[in-house]
């Protein structure tokens, strides 16, 4: 794992600072050379020491790795508080950080009535 570390780099091909969501974005390109892909938790932790914030206000996704291997691009965000990230991110990448619990609701009851009892259909008396 010490290794792998050394050997990861990380390059923004296209950076943004959207004020108006109170985030960094940015695409990038991971590249791991003889590793055939990297945990996205390496990798905020990587954006977490290049950008000076903590991994639990980035957040990544949509990462694809090229043919061959050894170099993967994906999508990033570095949101400026967890407040923010809480307020703007979609509820199932909260739910990926554990940052969103899912309502669990019951399922209504069936009724216990036979198929053909309460419906007349096309029959004709």
């Amino acid at each position: 794992m010490g290794n792998l570390m050394i050997d990861l780099k990380t390059v923004a091909l296209q950076f943004m600072t959207n004020r108006l969501l109170q985030r960094k974005q940015m695409v990038m390109d991971v590249l791991h050379p003889g590793k055939a892909t990297v945990p996205k938790t390496e990798i905020r932790e990587k954006l977490a020491k290049m950008y000076k914030t903590t991994p639990d206000v980035i957040f990544v996704f949509g990462f694809r790795t090229h043919f061959g291997g050894g170099k993967t691009t994906g999508f990033g965000m570095i949101y400026d508080s967890l407040d923010y990230a809480k307020k703007n991110e979609p509820k199932h990448r909260l739910a990926r950080h554990g940052l969103y619990e899912k309502k669990k609701t019951s399922r209504k009851q069936q009724g216990t009535q036979e198929p053909n009892e309460g419906s007349q259909g096309n029959c004709k008396s």
